[in-house]
Order: structure tokens, then C-alpha cells, then sequence
């Protein structure tokens, strides 16, 4: 079957940033990493019969993990790769009835989820999805500070309220403006996931970095990349379904042109992303200077940078390799017990 919109606009343009012309590194124990987040997910329910009958399954998030981490413990690349798997999950999740057009399904799934986390354990008789949530949070919050642990939480909260926009907008046939889905996207591409970084790396950035323009223009910079990515992937699965989230419809609707002629837009956008973030990772020295911040801290935020701006190329050899796009391939409804948190 012909893809309408594709990543090979973006492979096709790899030569022309010097952030996409090299494939990403590889974890050099991927292959161990793969047997034990297929043995986890399965064991978790998150994965249910053959791993190749679901996009899930079929997403091998773990090559992701090595890809963006080839150089981590690799403990903490299986803790990051579980939480990719389980945010799929929930993407899946969200994708479908009863949650896909309402955005108060959303917020009541998200209600129990965050109850959880506070809780410190799942509700008895809990789900894949919760139980798999607090496990998660367990390992991954006990080293990492108040500070640390309340972004991460916010972050979650951005998610929950971008992915209820996004089911009111299905509901109500709307399509955002570029303008407008440029920040939506950003928040509903699990903004959590780039706080995992630092527990990953061992490191915990300060505040007061965070807070800075120079370092929000690297980050935003970063998320738009692999969520404009994700959606020259995604779009003729979404399409298919109805869904207008990605940006090649999104600029169609805007352009009154069709999402393959968006295409090659698109890609052109995620090219200039990819250089805003090299750009704002040049301007970072002076900054930190200024902060005054410690020999370790500005250790540690070059570690984080680091990582940052390889992301977008691990993303997009993922996305060339994962099943979890593949044309043609029928994505069944979640089943109804994986919803049971909503009872």
C-alpha cells in the first residue's frame, strides 16, 4: 500500500543538517534490552498475546532507548524504555473510544492515574496501565529531588490537558491553526519523557536553568522536532481514523493544499527545528556563566544537551525501523479491561 505522507522525506533530507547526516549510535547491549522490555511489557499486560499483532508490540520501544542512550547504564536505559512502552500504551488508549472525543473521559482516566502516583500504589484490582504507572514511578522518583518530582508531575498534567483539547477537537470536527498546534502538539508528545533524562544520566539539573529562555528554546526546539517527525510517520494511520493531529494535515487544512503536498513542508520544518536547537545550544556557555553555576552543574547540563540534540536522530531511525506506523496494518480498539481504571 502507498504511503501518502512518510519518514523518507526526512531520510531523503538527512544530508542537509549536520544533525541527521550520521545514523544515531546504537546501545551496544540493544539485543539484552529487547528480551527483557518484551519479557516486562508482557508480564506488566501491557503487551497481550504476539508482540507483532499490536502497534505496541510492534513499536520495539527499546530501540528507541539504545538509540537516544547508547552509552547509559544500561538499567537506566531499560527504566527509560518501560516508560516509553507505557506512554504508547496510553497513547493508544487515548486514540480510541471512549477516550478519542472526550475530553472529560481524559481527565477522569488521568484523575485515577495521578491518584496513584500520590497514593503510592494502585487501586486494588488495578489495571495494566496504572499498576505499570506507580512501579514506574516508584523506581524512577526515589533519587531524583521534591523539585524534580513536582516538574515531572506538571509535565504529566500538561499531557493529560493537551490530550483532552485534542479529544474535544475530534469531537467538535475542529482543526488547529498551525499557529496553534505547534504548542498543543509539543504538549501532548509527552513532554514527561525528556524530564527522564536526567535520572537516566544520574544527574538533576537546577531550577533556575530550566527556567531561562536560552534553555526553553533548546528544549521547545528539541520536542518540536520528534513530535513533527512522529506525525510525517503517523499521518495516514490518523487519517484513516479520522484524525487530524499531525502537522501535514494540519498545514493542508491551513494551505488548502493535501497532506502529501504538506509533506515536504513538513520535513522542511523539522530541518529548521532540529538547527534552532543547535543554535540555542551554541548560546547556552555565556548563560551558564552567568548563573554562576557549579563545575557539576554545567557537567551535568552538557550531559543533558548532549542527549537533546541527538534525540531528534534516534527519533527518526526509530520511526525507519518500528512497526508501529506500518501502512496497512489494521489497529485494533484497546481492550475494554485496559479501560478499567475509567470504572
Amino acid at each position: 500500500m502507498n504511503r501518502v505522507v512518510d519518514i523518507s522525506l526526512l531520510l531523503s533530507s538527512a544530508d542537509r543538517t549536520g544533525a541527521l547526516a550520521a545514523p544515531a549510535s546504537m546501545h551496544p547491549e540493544s539485543w539484552q534490552l529487547c528480551a527483557q522490555v518484551e519479557t516486562w511489557a508482557r508480564g506488566r499486560g501491557l503487551v497481550l498475546g504476539d508482540p507483532d499483532t499490536s502497534p505496541l508490540g510492534r513499536a520495539r520501544c527499546e530501540r528507541l532507548a539504545a538509540r537516544v542512550f547508547p552509552s547509559a547504564d544500561l538499567a537506566a536505559v531499560d527504566l527509560f524504555a518501560r516508560w516509553l512502552t507505557w506512554t504508547l500504551a496510553l497513547d493508544d488508549l487515548l486514540d480510541h473510544e471512549p477516550l478519542a472525543d472526550s475530553g472529560s473521559a481524559v481527565h477522569a482516566l488521568y484523575d485515577d492515574l495521578l491518584r496513584a502516583t500520590r497514593r503510592g500504589h494502585a487501586r486494588p484490582g488495578a489495571r495494566p496501565l496504572e499498576a505499570t504507572l506507580v512501579e514506574l514511578w516508584r523506581a524512577t522518583a526515589k533519587g531524583m529531588s521534591r523539585d524534580w518530582r513536582r516538574r515531572f508531575v506538571l509535565h504529566l498534567e500538561a499531557h493529560r490537558d493537551a490530550c483532552a483539547e485534542e479529544a474535544v477537537n475530534r469531537r467538535i470536527g475542529h482543526v488547529p491553526a498551525p499557529r496553534d498546534y505547534a504548542p498543543l502538539r509539543r504538549r501532548a508528545c509527552g513532554p514527561f519523557l525528556y524530564d527522564l533524562i536526567e535520572p537516566v544520566l544520574g544527574v538533576e539539573l537546577p531550577a533556575r536553568l530550566l527556567r531561562t529562555p536560552r534553555w526553553k528554546a533548546l528544549a521547545h526546539a528539541v520536542a518540536d522536532a520528534v513530535a513533527w517527525s512522529n506525525d510525517l510517520a503517523s499521518h495516514d494511520l490518523e487519517a484513516a481514523r479520522g484524525d487530524v493531529h499531525d502537522l501535514p494535515a494540519v498545514l493542508a487544512k491551513a494551505e488548502g493544499t493535501t497532506p502529501a503536498q504538506a509533506g515536504p513542508a513538513v520535513a522542511a520544518r523539522v530541518i529548521e527545528r532540529i538547527e534552532d536547537a543547535r543554535e540555542a545550544a551554541r548560546r547556552l556557555p555565556d548563560m551558564l556563566d552567568r548563573l554562576e553555576l557549579t563545575v557539576a552543574q554545567r557537567a551535568a547540563a552538557a550531559q543533558v544537551v548532549r542527549i537533546l540534540l541527538d534525540t531528534p536522530r534516534a527519533h527518526v531511525d526509530w520511526l525507519a525501523e518500528s512497526g508501529r506506523y506500518e501502512a496497512g496494518t489494521a489497529v485494533p480498539a484497546p481492550r475494554l479491561d485496559g479501560l478499567a481504571s475509567l470504572r
